[in-house]
């Protein structure tokens, strides 16, 4: 084949691959709006009370619903930051202040056992 031949093939797969990849992600983001719009429309048949046992209203359905899914996101943020450093043994701040706290101790049992070695010494 001429080399002009296989570059042109090579551009050819190239541009196939960008339009196969492109209409993969359209797909996907048609899939996303139809799970999203199936949600807005389970959101706003469900019957939502306030304090006052009155039915809320589709905005405010919206606006509670979005701060639930912000604490769940929120806790599902924590427990994978968690993990992660885990992972990466990175220490946490609640382990870096356990450390702190046995060093202290550490410190002041040394201490002690050098008075005690140091009156015992001072008796001999």
């Amino acid at each position: 084949m001429k080399t002009k031949t296989v570059i042109e093939l090579l551009t050819l797969s190239a541009s196939l691959y960008h339009i196969a990849k492109d209409t993969h992600v359209l797909e996907k983001l048609h899939e996303y709006s139809e799970k999203g719009k199936d949600n807005i429309n389970r959101v706003a048949s469900e019957p939502l009370l306030d304090e006052d046992g009155n039915e809320l209203e589709l905005m405010d359905k919206i606006i509670y619903k979005a701060g639930e899914m912000k604490e769940e996101l929120e806790l599902k943020i924590e427990e994978l930051v968690a993990a992660f450093y885990k992972k990466i043994n990175v220490a946490h701040l609640d382990e870096i202040k356990a450390l702190n706290e046995k060093l202290e101790k550490a410190d002041r049992t040394v201490a002690l056992l050098e008075a005690r070695l140091n009156k015992l010494e001072m008796k001999t």
